[in-house]
Order: structure tokens, then C-alpha cells, then sequence
């Protein structure tokens, strides 16, 4: 091979080939039925859709929503053609842009329609009901920098044309996440976060936070935030998965003081708590992150999503 003068390579310039107005990304979803098709929405970009397994991305969202800020998406098991949208990312940073609430389509992102919530601000986290594409849950956290009362989780059984405020705290705190069973999407639970950001501060925590339960599909909620084996004292951000493999598991990624920070897992339906790691690195920036995974089908397998990717093989006790 021959060798190549230095002097060309001081001419070479990189450039961004795209998405070119993505940024980071906080949002990603994928068609139930075709492993080729992904979706991801970016902090100031809009919705953007690959069907070829992420080799090149199009961007389905221009001109159709008032605001570029994706928090949230989901498609509905049932239908791949329905996607919820929620706008307005919920990792608080500085810079942080706020939405207008949740967009839907119903022909896998060719057109979306704005379905309300525009008092959401930041929207943490969509879930679909598994069978039926209309029933779908929103978790809202609200102004970010100031109180508000259209916080916590919001439920629609008609697709997004109204919805119900099924789960409301405080007007200072508001819901960030919030899982169902898939088999048995009455069992559902939810994350609330007090939390406060300023151009000088960042608030994480306080009283208003808790890990809360739903037996009936969200008409009736128990704070669980204090049974046996949770953290005591201060409580800040929480990510929340039920395992689809295995009855009664669910995973919980806590942000709590000092050691008592890290990833508790409940084989009873939240009930009762083991703590399984006190890993930092799963913790890092809680306010930022703070998002744990199940595997479909291993209920030994989780992922925790950090500044790093972190998977675990046997119940969340080690890490790689």
C-alpha cells in the first residue's frame, strides 16, 4: 500500500452528515412488528423515522408541530401505525426547550395531530395499553421552573381526544415516568419528581417525591415510596420498568442520599425491596438520566441507561 503525503491529510475536513438538526436525543421508539423501523425524537428536532434499521433517518415532523422538543415516544403494540409524541424533554437542563403537549398519528408519522396537554411543559415518559392502541398513559412533569397544577399522569381511553388527570401530587412536583404490565395492563406504576430549575440552580428531590402503584388501570393510586426495603430519607428522581418475563417483577432506579442511592428490584409487585446495586456509575447525574429497562422475555436481564449503557444478566447485581 502506498504511503499517503501528510500534506493531504491537513486538507481533509469532517462535517456533520446528518440528522443535521438533531442534537441530543431522549425519545426512542421502535415498530412492534418491523425490526427495521425506528423512531427517535431529538431535543430540538422533531421526530425523525428510519426503515432501514438506522442506516439513514427522515425527518416526519416538519411543519406539523409548533414546537422541535420531543420528550416522549411510543408506538401502540397493537397498531404500529399510531405513535404518540410528547414534547418537551424532561431532562432539565439549562437549556432546556419546553413542548406543547402530545401530537398522535395514526398512519406511522406521515401526519400528526396535536391532542392537547399544553400546560405538560416536559414530558417524561408515553405508555400504550398492549391491546387496545387508544388507551394511553402520559407522564407529565410540568413548568420546570415554576409551580403549575397540570402535573402527574394523565390517562385517555379515546386515542387523545380527552384525557384525565388520574395522578396529581403537588403543583411542585410531577410525574416522570410510568410503567404497565403487559400481562396485566391494569398494574401500573408511576414516578413522581420534585424538582426546580433555574438559570443558577438545579433542584433534585424532596417530599413530593414517591414511587406510586395502580391495581385498577389508574383510577385509584397508593403511594408505595416507603415500603419495606426503599430508601429512607430524601428521594429525588426515579425510573421505573415491570419485567414482561416474570410475574411481580419490577425494577426501580433510585436517586437517594449516599449509599442508599442505586437500582432496588421487588419480586412481589413492589411490595417489598432488595437493594441489588449501589454502582455509581448507574447514577450519574440522576436529574439527567435515571432510566431502567427489562428485558422482554429474560427476567434476569436489565439495563440501566446512564452516561454509559449498563447491562445485567443476573437480577441487576452486577453490571458490565
Amino acid at each position: 500500500m502506498a504511503s499517503i503525503d501528510p500534506k493531504f491529510l491537513t486538507e481533509i475536513n469532517y462535517r456533520n452528515i446528518g440528522p443535521t438538526r438533531a442534537g441530543r436525543v431522549v425519545a426512542v421508539a421502535a415498530d412492534p412488528n418491523d425490526q427495521a423501523t425506528f423512531y427517535f425524537g431529538a431535543c430540538a428536532g422533531g421526530v425523525w423515522k428510519s426503515d432501514d434499521a438506522g442506516q439513514y433517518w427522515t425527518n416526519i415532523t416538519d411543519g406539523q408541530l409548533n414546537t422541535g422538543s420531543i420528550g416522549a415516544l411510543a408506538v401502540a403494540p397493537s397498531d404500529p401505525n399510531v405513535i404518540y409524541a410528547g414534547t418537551g424533554e424532561a431532562t432539565i437542563r439549562i437549556d432546556v426547550t419546553h413542548g406543547d403537549g402530545v401530537y398522535k398519528s395514526t398512519d406511522a408519522g406521515r401526519n400528526w395531530k396535536h391532542m392537547g396537554l399544553v400546560e405538560s411543559r416536559h414530558i417524561g415518559e408515553i405508555r400504550v395499553h398492549p391491546t387496545d392502541p387508544d388507551t394511553v398513559y402520559v407522564a407529565a412533569l410540568g413548568h420546570s421552573a415554576k409551580d403549575n397544577p397540570e402535573r402527574g399522569v394523565y390517562r385517555s381511553t379515546d386515542g387523545g381526544e380527552n384525557w384525565e388527570l388520574v395522578l396529581h401530587v403537588s403543583e411542585g412536583a410531577g410525574a416522570i415516568d410510568v410503567a404497565l404490565d403487559p400481562s396485566n395492563p391494569r398494574i401500573l406504576f408511576a414516578t413522581i419528581w420534585q424538582a426546580r430549575r433555574n438559570f443558577w440552580s438545579m433542584m433534585s428531590g424532596g417530599p413530593d417525591c414517591g414511587l406510586w402503584r395502580s391495581y385498577d388501570g389508574g383510577d385509584t393510586w397508593e403511594n408505595i415510596t416507603r415500603n419495606d426495603g426503599l430508601p429512607d430519607g430524601t428521594i429525588g428522581k426515579m425510573g421505573v420498568a415491570v419485567s414482561p418475563a416474570r410475574s411481580g417483577r419490577v425494577f426501580a432506579i433510585v436517586e437517594a442520599e449516599g449509599r442508599k442511592r442505586g437500582l432496588y428490584r421487588s419480586d412481589d409487585m413492589g411490595d417489598t425491596w432488595i437493594k441489588t446495586s449501589s454502582k455509581p456509575e448507574l447514577c450519574w447525574r440522576p436529574w439527567y438520566y435515571q432510566h431502567v429497562i427489562a428485558h422482554p422475555t429474560d427476567p434476569d436481564t436489565v439495563w440501566v441507561m446512564n452516561m454509559k449503557a449498563w447491562k445485567s444478566i443476573d437480577g441487576g447485581k452486577e453490571f458490565e
